[in-house]
């Protein structure tokens, strides 16, 4: 039987044993953090650390209202039900199988097809939803800098680091609109993108045949174009999404605080947000599950350039992240898990998309069934 033949007939038992290691190495990885949380639970008030329960809540509700908002712009409809649970699913994907977001985007395309939406769709979607969280995060930064310069904390380091954060915002977020807005732009673009992805593939694995098809790709471009300049003739009605994406920014920082409020903190709200901003843009480009490690050690470093203290910066965020963790992953791995049990199509195609499954690349657009089992 041959590697890609194997690989077909065993794509759930691989995409399986891949989630289970995944998680696997995710809990090994803050191993130490989980013991020194359960230490510290002792110590703080356990009444405040439950108001980020609702507070997550929240968030999903936000993150689920933007994507409706944004799908009705593009002439669909979808159920608030499924897109809640789609976003549970989705923050696990991005936990266990950590890949810029990447992983991410491959799963949301799989999922929307159950409704009959292409990849390339259900990509600028979520293109759309960075860039409006993006774009909302710059109004907090800026509500952040005065906080900080109200109590006299907004050094020469502070500023430059919102500065910078900020302008790499507005760059990156008008370079997109540069290219996507434009058809020739966005095809001369995204082809040498592609051909360098390929050129890549082989260098590293010179024997596979798999690499991904020019003409498919230059479809899902054209596709992709369309639906932007259908969003861009529309873009009075990205009013509401953009206020659910600042929303989803808020309750996240809100998350935050109500750590520090359980130790019995009241810190400069706008340390947090300039924190938190820097921690995620390095979670990125993170090779470890959520970031860890890294995030950790930017936010504390930002937090005590701030003015919070390291002895108390380090602890909350410690807490922080491995309660939103437990709050977070063990519902959106039911619903993942739920989908790949009730659903071989979605299964098996999300399964081409993993890097050991691989013979099928993110965007491309296959046939889907519609799901029975998620509503």
């Amino acid at each position: 039987m041959s590697e890609r033949s194997f690989l077909k007939r065993r794509w759930k038992l691989i995409l399986n044993i891949l989630t289970v290691v995944a998680l696997i190495i995710l809990v090994v990885a803050i191993r130490d953090q989980l013991v020194d949380t359960f230490k510290n639970l002792t110590e703080v008030n356990a009444w405040a650390l439950l108001l980020m329960l609702p507070i997550q809540v929240l968030n999903y509700h936000s993150q689920t209202k933007m994507y409706q908002g944004l799908f009705s712009v593009l002439g669909n409809n979808l159920r608030y039900k499924f897109l809640y649970k789609t976003a549970l699913e989705l923050n696990f994907v991005n936990h266990v199988f950590p890949s810029g977001g990447v992983s991410g985007i491959s799963y949301f395309g799989v999922r929307m097809k159950s409704r009959e939406i292409t990849g390339s769709k259900a990509a600028l979607v979520q293109l759309i939803k960075l860039g409006l969280l993006f774009l909302s995060f710059e109004v907090l930064l800026i509500a952040g800098l005065l906080f900080l310069s109200i109590e006299g904390k907004a050094n020469d380091f502070v500023v430059m680091v919102t500065t910078a954060i900020t302008t790499l915002m507005v760059v990156a977020t008008f370079a997109f609109v540069m290219i996507i807005g434009s058809k020739k732009r966005i095809d001369a673009t995204f082809t040498f993108l592609t051909k360098a992805i390929n050129k890549l593939l082989h260098f590293f694995l010179p024997r596979s045949p798999e690499t991904i098809n020019i003409q498919r790709a230059k479809h899902a471009f054209e596709d992709l174009h369309n639906n932007y300049k259908t969003i861009e003739s529309k873009w009075q009605e990205l009013k509401w999404p953009f206020v659910w994406a600042l929303l989803a920014n808020l309750t996240e920082i809100l998350s935050i605080y109500v750590v520090y409020l359980a130790f019995g903190e009241w810190v400069n709200l706008g340390a947090v947000i300039l924190a938190y901003a820097v921690a995620n843009f390095a979670g990125l480009v993170s090779v470890m599950p959520g970031g860890v490690g890294i995030y950790e050690a930017l936010m504390t470093g930002v937090l005590v350039a701030a003015g919070v203290p390291a002895a108390l910066s380090l602890p909350v965020t410690v807490m922080y992240r491995v309660l939103s963790t437990l709050i977070q992953v063990p519902p959106g791995w039911y619903f993942y898990h739920k989908t790949l049990t009730s659903n071989s199509s979605q299964a098996g195609e999300f399964a081409k998309t993993m890097p050991s499954a691989g013979n099928e690349k993110p965007g491309q657009d296959t046939p889907g069934d519609k799901d029975k089992h998620d509503e």
